[in-house]
């Protein structure tokens, strides 16, 4: 008993330090990537980090329209993020709290997340601020229908609604459902990319007015509330990595080596993302839903596949 407690417990807080620490390191890499593909040397890739201590010491101002609703945004990303952390597996061990069903509160998780994120932005009284939220809500729409078709999908292959089952099945990539695998994870690609302002989605480094999505409702915050936006922006990344990473990783004998290759393919999946943003324009407005109804075809199809 005492051997399997604690090989357990060393996973589980191996989980906890990743869902903590390895966030902020995701999008240095993403930028590391993208300056190299252009030629310059780039932000060095732990510069998220300094970013988030240099924020903690800064002094925060808030407009004098603002209520308690304006800090629920930042404080309730984090706090869904790392809860929806302890639901994901990493890797192919099971996630610290996993239940039949956690596959529906890991998604409202981040449904709440953004509801208070809009509740934020509005409580500031700024129609440019009120713009982004109305834009973020509507491409939000379509990309949850994604998201839950391609549960529905690994849910039906499986037989299981619980994550640490779906995500972290033996041998699922080498089975029949092979081929709907692939439309889910094409479709999740695509809610990857739109659920973290991802070129070619959105560009989390731009300020012009016409293009801003995300980036345009957390303008007003600083310090360390700003601190909070960036790191629960991190977390969404990295929990998110997890499923797409979850169904493909290859299945090994020692949990080691599969600690090993999830996090060389968090490599990976930053990297891919970089070399995506380098070779991609964004998108105009208009066209960034017919962007994202395709993720929902692509789930959707898969789903009816595992039906037949």
């Amino acid at each position: 008993m005492t051997e399997t407690f604690f090989p357990r417990a060393l996973h589980t807080v191996l989980h906890l330090l990743t869902a903590l620490l390895v966030g902020p390191l995701l999008p240095g890499l993403i930028n590391k990537v993208k300056a190299r593909i252009a030629g310059r040397a780039g932000p060095p890739v732990l510069q998220l980090y300094y970013d988030l201590a240099k924020l903690a010491r800064k002094e925060t101002l808030r407009s004098r329209t603002t209520t308690w609703v304006f800090l629920a945004g930042p404080v309730g990303t984090v706090a869904a993020g790392l809860v929806a952390s302890l639901l994901v597996p990493f890797g192919h061990m099971p996630a610290p709290l996993h239940f039949q069903g956690d596959v529906i509160l890991f998604a409202y998780l981040f449904g709440l997340a953004r509801f208070l994120t809009v509740l934020s932005a509005l409580d500031t009284g700024s129609s440019f601020e009120g713009m982004g939220a109305a834009r973020e809500v509507r491409f939000a729409v379509l990309c949850e229908p994604a998201l839950f078709l391609g549960f529905a999908a690994l849910a039906k292959s499986t037989d299981s609604l619980s994550l640490s089952t779906m995500l972290a099945s033996p041998g699922f990539t080498l089975s029949r459902a092979a081929g709907p695998l692939m439309l889910v994870l094409a479709g999740w690609l695509v809610v990857y990319l739109a659920e973290n302002s991802r070129i070619p989605v959105d560009d989390p480094n731009t300020h012009l007015e016409l293009t801003m999505i995300h980036e345009v409702m957390v303008l007003d915050h600083s310090g360390r509330p700003f601190a909070l936006v960036l790191y629960g922006a991190s977390l969404k990344l990295l929990v998110l990595a997890a499923l797409i990473l979850g169904p493909v990783l290859p299945r090994t004998s020692s949990p080691w080596l599969d600690w090993g290759a999830y996090y060389l393919g968090l490599l990976l999946l930053a990297g891919m993302v970089g070399v995506i943003e380098s070779i991609t324009a964004r998108f105009r407005m208009n066209k960034v839903p017919q962007f994202l109804v395709a993720g929902v075809l692509a789930t959707a199809f898969a789903f009816l596949l595992m039906l037949v």
